[in-house]
């Protein structure tokens, strides 16, 4: 069993024992042609460790906090779904240059007050990084919440997250990219 393979089966086990707020039980996972569906909207592949937690796992409705959101459909809560996020994201981004969304940065998880973990799908070890627009400035809003997928869902299910009370002052370093995969006509 790869490593890989563990962590699902790790997270799978925790996804059905565990209920975030607003999930009353665990969405059926999604076919293959809505991971396709997903993919040409937005114009990019999703990590395939984040296409095998929807492939196999369920459809949003596990891991911290509110837990990840759904892929394409809206949930119980009815907040948009990761793609409708993601692009409505990236448009509201070339209206309000001021506060632009990175091509490639998929929301997967809103933490609430505006707050989102999301998956950078351009870069090969799927870094998890953290939106918090709070302090009003797009340049101070984004952090690097975990160096990979891996490394995020293995802070789930161990409960080793900067969100468990136990890392109440964990510091995340800011992401060093915004500027850079927001700037130029490539980023628009």
């Amino acid at each position: 069993m790869t490593e890989n393979e563990q962590l699902l089966t790790r997270v799978a086990d925790k996804a059905r024992n565990t209920r975030p707020w607003g999930w009353a039980s665990l969405p059926e996972p999604v076919a293959a042609d809505a991971v396709a569906r997903a993919e040409a909207a937005l114009g990019f592949e999703l990590p395939p460790l984040l296409a095998a937690l929807y492939l196999r796992i369920g459809d949003g409705g596990f891991g911290p906090e509110y837990g990840l959101l759904p892929l394409l459909d809206s949930p119980p809560s009815g907040e948009p779904a990761a793609v409708a996020q993601y692009l409505a994201r990236r448009d509201s981004g070339r209206k309000d240059p001021d506060w632009p969304w990175p091509e490639g940065v998929l929301p997967i998880s809103h933490w609430g007050c505006a707050m989102y973990a999301c998956v950078d799908c351009r870069t090969p070890q799927a870094p998890v990084l953290l939106f918090e627009p709070n302090p009003g400035d797009a340049d101070h809003a984004w952090f690097i919440d975990a160096p990979s997928l891996t490394d995020w869902l293995q802070a789930w299910v161990d409960g080793t997250g900067w969100y468990e009370e136990t890392n109440d002052g964990m510091d995340m370093e800011p992401w060093p990219d915004f500027r850079i995969r927001t700037a130029g006509p490539s980023a628009a």
